[in-house]
């Protein structure tokens, strides 16, 4: 069945197919030993031909039909564990049974539940390389992280099994999720007012939650994405939020002036005149790199006024 053991045992995990190609003799005798579970179990539990023929329908009747014999105990009978930890669930992945589980999804069943090893439905339909099955786990946001005992997430998984479809696969899940999980971290850190050492602009503010808006459109029109079309539109809502996440962690210093009897202004060209450039480099001499577009002048009769802050 799924990889949920030592070395000696992992291709025990794969055995109830047997189209999976077998690694040494040690694996063989697990194999044999584990392929009559299910021959076993069939006559017990009454769910497991259905979710192994994918007989949606079947289980359905007996979920949803009070006059069923076994309606009171479905779920009993479905999240009935071996002795290692692994449900019917697993089998259904095992048999590549995509449509089984989500419909078994529907009746609130746990599709992150782990295995005594740490091995959840993801790691399971990797090692066995039903790339159908990953599709639907995915679709029904089971987390793609998630690591058993030896540190591997389903990606490693089916990388140790040479399940390159599925690698494939999961590359590319996982480049949606960083998007996803980017979008909503800026949004939660706009909208969340105490995250963040200073205050953020209104138009700041709008110009992050509009980016994000635009990326999760992208999003949920752009299913066939590629990977690098995905890590492209990451590095863009990035290259937007950095700068002025970066401006509003830097504290405001402002240089007070004394100006005198002068006062500064634009001319119709948007020029700055002659002491307005002293006023520029008066500044400068203070901050360093001020743009002259922060610049706050003086009105008329204010002595001191705030005119420059950091860029």
């Amino acid at each position: 069945m799924e990889p949920d053991g030592p070395p000696e045992s992992e291709s025990s995990e794969r055995s109830i197919s047997s189209s999976q190609q077998e690694e040494d003799e040690e694996e063989d005798g697990d194999d044999e030993g584990e392929a009559k579970e299910p021959e076993e179990t069939a006559t017990l539990n009454p769910l497991l031909q259905p979710a192994l023929t994918g007989d949606v329908e079947g289980l359905q009747k007996i979920f949803e039909d009070p006059e069923n014999a076994h309606h009171e105990q479905a779920m009993q009978l479905l999240l009935e564990e071996d002795i290692i930890g692994r449900n019917l669930l697993y089998a259904a992945c095992m048999a590549g049974q995509s449509d089984v589980i989500r419909a078994l999804a529907k009746y609130g069943v746990n599709l992150n539940e782990k295995t005594t090893r740490g091995y959840t439905l993801l790691h399971c339909a990797a090692a066995w390389g039903r790339l159908e099955t990953l599709k639907a786990l995915v679709e029904l946001d089971v987390d793609i992280e998630a690591l058993n005992f030896q540190e591997e997430r389903a990606r490693d998984v089916a990388a140790r099994y040479s399940q390159t479809q599925c690698v494939e696969f999961l590359d590319w899940a996982d480049a949606r999720l960083a998007l996803k999980k980017y979008i909503a971290k800026v949004s939660a850190a706009v909208t969340d007012t105490e995250k963040g050492p200073g205050k953020l602009f209104k138009e700041d503010k709008n110009t992050i939650l509009s980016a994000c808006h635009i990326k999760n459109e992208w999003l949920e029109t752009h299913l066939g994405a590629t990977i690098s079309e995905l890590l492209e539109q990451k590095q863009q809502l990035e290259d937007i939020v950095t700068p002025i996440f970066t401006k509003m962690a830097t504290p405001l210093r402002w240089r007070y002036i004394h100006l005198g009897s002068i006062y500064t202004k634009r001319n119709l060209c948007g020029k700055w005149d002659a002491r307005e450039a002293d006023l520029q480099v008066q500044v400068h001499q203070y901050h360093r790199h001020v743009d002259l577009s922060l610049l706050e002048l003086p009105a008329r009769g204010d002595r001191h006024q705030p005119v420059g802050r950091n860029a």
